[in-house]
């Protein structure tokens, strides 16, 4: 299965570490590589980046990459970058297959997270997020992760930063198909900033957004200086 990673953003909280936030090194080793190599040994096999910020810096590192240990990678220049994520995911249209693997370049996350949630069952235009539903998780920085609030049985019936209602958190790691990308133009073409998350609520409103429970299995969005230092404690 392929991989979309997004990694087109400024990573302004992140500028003192890196110039660009998928460069930036957790114990020496860039975000974006570790990002690859995890979910490389979760069985994905070929990666499509989207690239925007320092674009060609990120894209010449990938190269390298590439070269340096047999990945396939796909690099996609983003020129809207400066607008919501959804804007990345409909760029790489052309190069997904009908399912795919979304991911961030700052997530950090178990290989065995990935490897289950590829496992689960899913519904052909259905669309499963990993989510975190520790709410009392130290390294979850409340001011900026991802809420959402599913029904019983895992159905997504929201998701975003400012709900007030929620039980889990988005880990950023997505089992995803075509179906969100139609989802994020259309909200593109309503007026909609065309975030993810707008994406999925529309999927939701259908049905086809579900939650995938990671458990106790570790991962950690590296935003800001603070999680970075403790990317850098915790990672191997």
């Amino acid at each position: 299965m392929k991989g979309l990673i997004v990694a087109a953003g400024q990573g302004t909280r992140l500028r003192d570490i890196a110039i660009s936030k998928p460069l930036a090194k957790v114990r020496g080793k860039p975000l974006i590589e570790r990002v690859i190599e995890t979910a490389h040994a979760a069985g994905v096999t070929e990666f499509v980046v989207v690239t925007g910020y320092e674009g060609p810096r990120v894209e010449a590192f990938l190269r390298r990459l590439a070269m340096r240990r047999g990945f396939v990678i796909t690099t996609v220049r983003n020129p809207d970058w400066v607008l919501a994520n959804g804007h990345s995911v409909v760029v790489a249209a052309p190069y997904l297959d009908d399912r795919f693997v979304l991911m961030m370049a700052d997530h950090l996350f178990d290989p065995s997270l990935l490897s289950d949630l590829l496992a689960a069952p899913a519904a052909a235009d259905e669309v499963v997020l990993a989510v975190d539903r520790r709410l009392d998780n130290p390294l979850v920085d409340l001011e900026d992760v991802t809420r959402v609030e599913t029904d019983a049985d895992g159905g997504i019936l929201r998701i975003g930063k400012l709900i007030e209602a929620y039980n889990a958190f988005d880990t950023g790691v997505f089992v995803a198909s075509r179906a969100l990308i139609e989802a994020l133009r259309d909200d593109i073409a309503q007026g909609g900033a065309g975030g993810i998350s707008a994406g999925m609520t529309r999927l939701a409103e259908r049905g086809l957004a579900r939650t995938f429970d990671i458990g106790a299995r570790f991962w950690l969005d590296v935003d800001d200086a603070a999680a970075h230092r403790q990317a850098q404690r915790l990672s191997a």
